[in-house]
């Protein structure tokens, strides 16, 4: 009899946890026929994914709710209130499944809280496994959560080892329940395909030599940051353009700063493409500006393009990944004219150099691939 497998992720946008959560679970469906997978789709967060999900064989366990379009999605305490509708209304639908499906794991990606709470009022026989990604804040009522619930807890995961041994100091969680476990970021079937395409893609600025960089326009990504970086760059150097993919909140503030310093013809601000291999394919380097990753989804596809990175050192994960600068360049995160000092290195770096550390980065990145994530969550869930 196949154990069944659930995966928890109630999300607002396309981040990266969404990606790392069908790939996890697509990587349980598709490496091993023990498993039965399936994703709790709590208000219609996942209705997008239905066909992948059909084809991958995970199901889907709906709880009725189909309100996702409507919900605020940008802005602190917008995005808040509707994390409390979606706890709110789920708060039911999960008791009864964890009641009456039985399912031998549940693994908990995003709005963890409200599991966690039901583990320490309920006496179920499911398996808990939480995953604690990026840089969490250890507020009083997390921490206590978290204490509360160690016990109870199968496993608790880490994309970072530096994660891993930031929880072991905290010494929140019983050690030997802490486990490193690599996003499921590569899927290189899809890679193949889509590093091939070029359709769809109307918005690229024909230029030889430009830096490329990748996400939402929010504080974590620090674009403005990045730009600033650059602009001092681009008064001792013409050769080179800087194009940046992605759309959110702080969009207009940066395009602000674009118009007064007049760099429109330097800065190419593209909105989001579901195909950044394209880009990476043609970049002469990838630059991570985030104040934290763990270690950053760009950051391991870059690699796997033979994209040359450049990155801060924020928590948790960049450095460790680049293997602290033996295979890449490394930044003080948000540190003035750090940046601007390393893209002038990297004029004057030699070809040989590049590609021994563009070499390493790749190898590196064969841990995130969705067969690894397996390899490693199937010993976890033995």
């Amino acid at each position: 009899m196949k154990k069944l497998i659930l995966y928890w992720s109630p999300c607002l946008n396309p981040v990266g946890t969404v990606k790392s959560t069908i790939n996890s679970a697509t990587s349980l469906s598709k490496y091993s026929k023990k498993f039965k997978v399936k994703l709790i789709n709590t208000c219609g967060e996942w209705n997008n994914y239905r066909n992948y999900c059909l084809n991958n064989k995970i199901e889907y366990i709906d709880f009725g709710f189909n309100f996702f379009n409507l919900l605020p999605k940008v802005g602190f305490l917008k995005s808040r209130f509707s994390y409390i509708l979606i706890i709110f209304f789920s708060i039911i639908p999960l008791i009864k499944v964890l009641i009456k499906q039985k399912p031998d794991y549940i693994i908990l990606h995003l709005l963890t809280s409200l599991p966690l709470i039901l583990l320490n009022i309920f006496p179920f026989k499911t398996k808990f496994i939480l995953r604690i990604s990026g840089y969490p804040k250890l507020t009083l009522l997390r921490s206590a959560l978290w204490k509360l619930s160690s016990k109870k807890l199968f496993a608790i995961t880490t994309p970072t080892k530096q994660l891993l041994e930031t929880l072991k100091h905290r010494n929140i969680f019983e050690e030997r329940k802490l486990f490193f476990l690599p996003d499921a970021i590569l899927n290189l079937s899809e890679f193949r395909i889509k590093i091939k395409d070029n359709n769809n893609i109307s918005s690229f600025v024909p230029i030889k030599n430009f830096f490329l960089s990748i996400g939402r326009f929010t504080k974590q990504k620090n674009f403005l940051f990045l730009i600033k970086e650059f602009y001092k760059f681009s008064l001792e150097n013409n050769d080179y353009h800087l194009v940046i993919i992605g759309d959110g909140e702080d969009k207009k503030l940066i395009q602000k700063f674009v118009k007064e310093k007049k760099i429109e013809n330097r800065v190419h601000l593209f909105g989001y493409t579901d195909n950044v291999y394209y880009y990476m394919k043609k970049a002469n380097a990838f630059i991570l500006s985030s104040l934290w990753e763990d270690p950053g989804f760009v950051i391991i596809e870059s690699a796997l393009s033979n994209l040359y990175i450049i990155s801060s050192d924020c928590p948790n994960g960049p450095s460790e990944f680049l293997l602290h600068g033996k295979a890449g360049s490394i930044f003080s995160n948000n540190s003035e004219n750090e940046l601007y000092i390393k893209l002038k290195e990297f004029c004057k770096l030699g070809e040989n150099e590049i590609f021994l550390k563009k070499i390493l980065a790749k190898k590196n990145a064969k841990l995130f691939t969705i067969y690894s994530h397996f390899n490693i969550l199937n010993k976890i869930i033995y």
